[in-house]
């Protein structure tokens, strides 16, 4: 009998889990400097194969990861007879999540990593109250693999969720680790939320914000040195809040001479809707080495930060 792809990926994903797989997915400049090593140029197990994306074997795989992963058309050619996988899969809490092999040069790329972890604890920590209104929506912005939609799903069963996103192949990835975690989530294609019905109790997002030359969909973040993709998710989201309905935002913005421009933004675009504003700062300092780059010329540092969004009851 002939598998769907989609239907293929979903059983690797339930197999992989038999098999307790894990693997945490690095930052990509981590995970190329430990493919680099000389031990790493073929793979000698399955977290290699599907988490590192190394070459491998034909014979390294046991004959059902094998066989789904050539049923839903995920292996390609390598250099010397060896073969490489077209995705990795990643571990995260208790779910593990299908997305893009490093690297993720193409436009269309799903992108996983450090972010989601970080936006997943999050979630977890916003969520310990759930929406109580009966027929609560819960809508992941731009979700990506659906790691916004999943995890809040597994913690607030009653709420009906939706996951948006531009590209259609994340849309695809998304609703195969849906399925594979038991979640039910409306998946919807597009770059805004007219296609979402209703109000929302819980809008979340954890957009690109770094400017990235390439213009690749699932890194960039446009202007404000890469904080204009999060301001333009507020902005769609808080006219859509029901009554004491939630807006999380978890990115990174660009601090420059000690002004946080996202921060400022945010403050009045909450008081000009008549909402409150949390906003922290989690990390003073990653992806340092884009400051050496033109485009961050005039940047101090890049802070990862959470905002909330609160419209009365």
């Amino acid at each position: 009998m002939t598998h769907h792809p989609d239907s293929s990926l979903g059983e690797l994903l339930t197999a992989l889990k038999a098999r307790n797989y894990r693997f945490v997915t690095p930052t990509p400049a981590t995970h190329a400097r430990i493919v680099a090593r000389p031990d790493r140029r073929e793979a000698r197990s399955l977290a290699d194969v599907l988490g590192w994306s190394l070459p491998f074997a034909p014979d390294l795989l046991d004959a059902d990861i094998r066989r789904l992963l050539d049923a839903a058309g995920a292996l390609e050619e390598a250099e010397g007879g060896l073969l490489r996988s077209c995705y990795r899969v990643s571990s995260l809490h208790d779910q593990l999540y299908i997305h893009s092999a490093f690297p993720t040069d193409a436009e269309d790329s799903v992108f996983f990593g450090p972010d989601s972890y970080r936006f997943a604890d999050a979630i977890v920590a916003e969520l310990e109250g759930c929406p109580r209104r009966h027929g609560a929506q819960i809508v992941d912005i731009g979700t990506g693999a659906g790691v916004g939609a999943i995890v809040t799903a597994t913690r607030c069963p009653d709420a009906s969720v939706v996951m948006t996103d531009v590209n259609p192949r994340a849309l695809r990835l998304a609703r195969i680790n849906a399925r594979a975690a038991g979640v039910e989530a409306q998946p919807l294609l597009g770059a805004d939320l007219t296609g979402v019905e209703g109000e929302i109790d819980v809008a979340l997002a954890n957009p690109p914000y770094i400017i990235d030359e390439a213009g690749r969909t699932y890194r960039d973040g446009g202007g404000m040195h890469g904080g204009e993709v999060s301001l333009d998710m507020a902005r769609m989201a808080l006219p859509r809040l029901a009554p004491g309905g939630r807006f999380l935002l978890y990115t990174g913005s660009a601090i420059v001479r000690g002004e946080d421009e996202l921060h400022q933004a945010l403050i009045a675009l909450a008081g000009d809707h008549g909402m409150s504003l949390r906003y922290r700062e989690i990390d003073p300092d990653v992806f340092g080495e884009e400051l050496e780059t033109e485009a961050y010329a005039d940047v101090d540092r890049i802070a990862l930060v959470t905002a909330v969004v609160t419209r009365p009851d």
